[in-house]
This record gives structure tokens, C-alpha cells and sequence, in this order.
């Protein structure tokens, strides 16, 4: 330890150095040289710059703090007000859940578990973890002693990998939904020449898939591919897959190989918890969601474990679940550090909003507008994958209009329609998708009802009859396609004209959230 006339000396070198700080102003740009030193007096600072440093206010709001930023949000609040959103794993999350993401919860440091924290200062953190957990449970209608939950993963697929982590371990077998059939890349996911997925790079992983006939998951392939591969876990859950799932069949087949069940069930949560289909808590071990989609809340995860009794012996003895733990451990420090307190306490905020009438009422909602989009669809000669919806999505099948789901999903964009193109049975590969995957949660959030979706799924039946109309005048490759879509004159112009009657159609409807955020 440096005392005395060495430390005198040692702090007037720190005081020497210099470093050159670039300051941005609205109205200037100023380059000083700036002293680092770290004895500098606090104190001796006036009242402005203990503000923030040379008249910059910490509570300037976003417009006058970062302009370039509030010009970009603007016209992004601006594209989903005037456009339809049909993206199945979007929705829009209301004012409170936005009013938490943005609030103090997000300033503070919480590695851990509840009451054994790694920093002090968490008494509130605690309270608002325990309260969103507590939700959970009921929301789900959980018994406590039968069930715990995690509510710190990020995301779901984050969620997914702890439960590998925790349960399976390196090199475990894990079986899901392949990806081209409405599958997850977090379920696993390769190509002959390529592990695509981390979940098939640290693990093996063995899918199972649809029936390229019927668009349904082929249970008894699944059985025989499982009785070989035997894995630790099979993982029930999609991404794009619009018939309810057999989850005693799920079950049967995971206690013939001794196998983990984990439910995926992030797209269907919000139907989960208002009871509108069936739940996987019944015959699942583990159970994953994210908790943006039909939950409609901010973007964050949730992992539900068994806890108590796993089976009895044939000789009577029990064997108890021990996973609840390694789970927790997987999470945090496993894979993850500080938990993201804002969205914890939105996700709290939306579990207590799913648990109100409306909210179920807002379910029923988004599963009748599928089932109309598929219903016009088919009667104007589109192929709905599997026939029809459980759900609050549908797959449509471009292979029998000669077209694929890139080059519709970018005419819908240009004329503000958001959807994604996806795989659909027996696709090659999932780069080159036949496919287009919509769903209603966005728009029923907006209160559309059933006559506005068949409204909405006549602009999309326009938007995809437009696309046949430029293909059929361009050449075969997609690069091509774009440029006709950006150069031609007279394409701009018919796209201009769809686009003018979607956005006028669209801002008439309420948004939630915030009206300038």
C-alpha cells in the first residue's frame, strides 16, 4: 500500500493523465480534454453538473435527450398503428406491463434466488419475484406443493436450454418437433452438412414429425423412433402447429423409455391459462413458455417443475422429483447472471391480467378469428395445413398457387401486413419455406372481431394474388423478383393502392400501450 508523499505523488500523476471525451450535444459537438481522476470531489461539483455533467438532465424525456432514437420509435409506433399484425408470436402488451419495462425495477442487480442474493439491497425485488411467482402458480391453476416455477430465463428458448442443462446434461438425447414441420430451432434442429441448433450441438437431438398427408404429428412413428433412440427427454411443443397437442399420448410414450416430458407451450399460454385448451400441466414433468405471445405480456420465460412424488416401484417405494433445483442452478449461475427485474414484473402484471373474465373472453376471441381466416382461406382455394385451427394460428400452403411463402410475405410487407413465411409438411428445406404462418392475438388485442378478419384475410388473399401477377412477370429467382417489386412503375403503383387501403382500414382501431411509446 502506497502512504504518504508517494500517494501524494501517485494521485497528481492520475490527475496528469488525459483522455479525450467526445460529448454530444443536439445543437453541438465538443471535444475537450478531460482529467481522469478518481479522488475527484463530488462535492465540489455544482448543482448542474451533479445533474448529469455540463447541463445534460437525466430526466429528459426521449424526445429532447435522443431525438435520432424518437424519430425511429415514431415511425415504428406509426408502421404498427397503420399496419395489420398477423405474426402468430407477436402481440400487443398493454400500458401497465409497458409502464414496468420501463420503470426502477430495471436499475437493479439481483443474481440469485429469492432471500439468497449475491447483492444487498433486494427486500423490494424479493417481494415483486415472490408476487410474480405466487401468480403464476395460480394463474396456471397449480398446487403449490405439487408444482415450482422459475420465473428468471430471459426468453423461452434461454428457458429451454436450462431445462436441458439442468435435466439432461451434455450429450443427453432429447426428441421434438422437427423445424420444417412447425417445430422450434430450440427443440433442435440440423441439416445433413450442419448442427444448426445449440440444442444439437450440446446434446443429441432426434426429431419427430407430421404427417405430410394429414399435417397431424405421427404419434406412432414417434413411439418407434423412441423406442431406438431412447431419450431423456421428449420435448412436446411448437412453433408453427395449429391442432391441439395429445399430451397422454406424450405421456405414455415418455414412460415406455423412462423419459423427462417437457411441455413447450409458449404459444398457447395465454389459451392455457384461460383454460380454452388442453393444459399440459397434467401429465408433464417440466413445462416452458415464453410470456409475450398469447400471455401478452413483455418479453421474458417462464420454467414450471414438478416437485413431489415422480412413481412408484413395482416393490412400492417412491421416487421423488429432484429437479426443481437443478433447474434453478441451471438458470442462475448456469447460464445466466442478473435477472431482468422489469420484465419479471411485467410478466407479474400480465399473469394477474390473465386471471380477469376479460381475459378469457379475449382468448375465445383470438381462436375464433383463426378459425374464420381459415375458413376463408380454404373457400377461396388456399391449402390450410391439417384443415383448420385449434388455436390461434394457421399455416397456409402457397405450393399449389406456384408460389412460396418469401416472396408473399415481402408484397404483404410492402402494403403493411406483417406476417413470416414458414415451413410446411414435407418442404426440403427450411431456408426456401412454401409457406405462410398467421395469427390473430396482435389484431384481437386491437378488437378485431370476425368480420374484420375476413376483411384482413381478403387483403392478404389481394396481397398473394399480386405476388402471382409480378412473378409471372419477372424472372425465376427471388433477387429478381425484388427488383421488379422496387423498380417497376406500374407494380409501385398497384402496391401503393393496397397499401393506402390497409392503412386506412387499420388506424381506426384502438392500440394498447401508450400513445406516443
Amino acid at each position: 500500500m502506497i502512504e504518504g508523499d508517494d500517494a501524494m505523488s501517485a494521485r497528481k500523476q492520475i490527475c496528469k493523465m488525459q483522455e479525450k471525451v467526445v460529448f454530444h450535444s443536439y445543437n453541438q459537438r465538443v471535444v475537450r480534454n478531460t482529467p481522469i481522476n478518481p479522488y475527484y470531489n463530488m462535492a465540489a461539483m455544482d448543482t448542474d453538473q451533479q445533474a448529469g455533467g455540463d447541463g445534460w438532465n437525466l430526466q429528459d424525456d426521449m424526445s429532447k435527450d435522443d431525438p435520432d432514437m424518437w424519430e425511429i420509435l415514431q415511425k415504428e409506433k406509426l408502421r404498427q398503428k397503420r399496419g395489420l399484425e398477423l405474426i402468430a408470436s407477436e402481440n400487443f402488451a398493454s400500458k401497465s406491463v409497458l409502464q414496468a419495462l420501463g420503470s426502477c425495477f430495471n436499475n437493479k442487480y439481483s443474481e440469485g434466488q429469492v432471500g439468497q442474493r449475491y447483492y444487498g439491497g433486494n427486500e423490494f425485488i424479493d417481494e415483486m419475484e415472490t408476487l410474480t411467482i405466487n401468480r403464476a402458480l395460480r394463474c396456471f391453476r397449480l398446487n403449490p406443493e405439487e408444482w415450482g416455477c422459475n420465473v428468471q430465463p430471459l426468453s423461452g428458448s434461454p428457458a429451454n436450454f436450462a431445462v436441458y442443462t439442468g435435466i439432461v446434461g451434455p450429450h443427453g438425447r432429447i426428441m421434438g418437433l422437427d423445424l420444417p414441420d412447425g417445430g422450434h430451432l430450440s427443440h433442435g434442429f440440423m441439416t445433413p452438412t450442419k448442427k444448426i441448433s445449440a440444442t444439437s450441438i450440446f446434446f443429441e437431438s432426434m426429431p419427430y414429425r407430421v404427417d405430410p398427408v394429414t399435417g397431424l404429428i405421427d404419434y406412432d412413428q414417434l413411439q418407434q423412433n423412441a423406442r431406438l433412440f431412447k431419450p431423456n427427454m421428449i420435448v412436446a411443443g411448437v412453433s408453427c402447429y395449429s391442432r391441439n397437442l395429445d399430451y397422454k399420448r406424450f405421456r405414455e410414450i415418455a414412460d415406455e423409455n423412462g423419459s423427462y416430458l417437457l411441455a413447450d407451450m409458449a404459444h398457447i399460454s395465454g389459451l392455457v391459462a384461460a383454460d380454452e385448451v388442453p393444459s399440459p400441466f397434467v401429465y408433464c414433468d417440466v413445462v416452458t413458455t415464453t410470456t409475450h405471445k398469447t400471455l401478452r405480456g413483455p418479453r421474458s420465460g417462464m420454467i414450471f417443475y414438478r416437485k413431489g412424488v415422480r412413481k412408484v416401484t413395482a416393490k412400492g417405494d417412491k421416487v421423488m422429483y429432484d429437479i426443481g433445483k437443478k433447474i434453478d442452478e441451471a438458470v442462475f449461475p448456469g447460464l445466466q447472471g442478473g435477472p431482468h427485474n422489469h420484465a419479471i414484473a411485467g410478466v407479474g402484471i400480465a399473469l394477474n391480467q390473465a386471471m380477469r373474465p376479460e381475459f378469457k373472453t379475449y382468448q375465445k376471441q383470438c381462436m375464433a378469428n383463426a378459425k374464420v381466416m381459415a375458413k376463408v382461406f380454404m373457400e377461396r382455394g388456399y391449402k390450410v395445413v391439417s384443415g383448420g385451427t385449434d388455436n390461434h394460428l394457421i399455416l397456409v400452403d402457397l405450393r399449389p398457387q406456384k408460389t412460396d411463402g418469401a416472396r408473399a410475405e415481402k408484397i404483404l410487407e410492402e402494403v403493411s401486413i406483417a406476417v413470416n413465411k414458414n415451413t410446411c409438411p414435407g418442404d426440403k428445406s427450411a431456408l426456401k419455406p412454401s409457406g405462410l404462418r398467421l395469427g390473430s392475438p396482435a389484431l384481437t388485442s386491437r378488437n378485431f372481431k370476425e368480420a374484420e378478419f375476413e376483411r384482413v384475410s381478403d387483403f392478404v388473399d389481394k396481397a398473394i394474388k399480386l405476388t402471382l401477377e409480378i412473378q409471372a412477370d419477372c424472372g425465376p429467382t427471388l433477387k429478381e423478383f425484388r427488383a421488379k417489386v422496387k423498380e417497376d412503375q406500374a407494380v409501385r403503383e398497384k402496391i401503393n393502392t393496397l397499401k393506402s387501403e390497409v392503412e386506412a382500414f387499420a388506424e381506426k382501431f384502438p392500440m394498447p400501450g401508450f400513445n406516443e411509446l
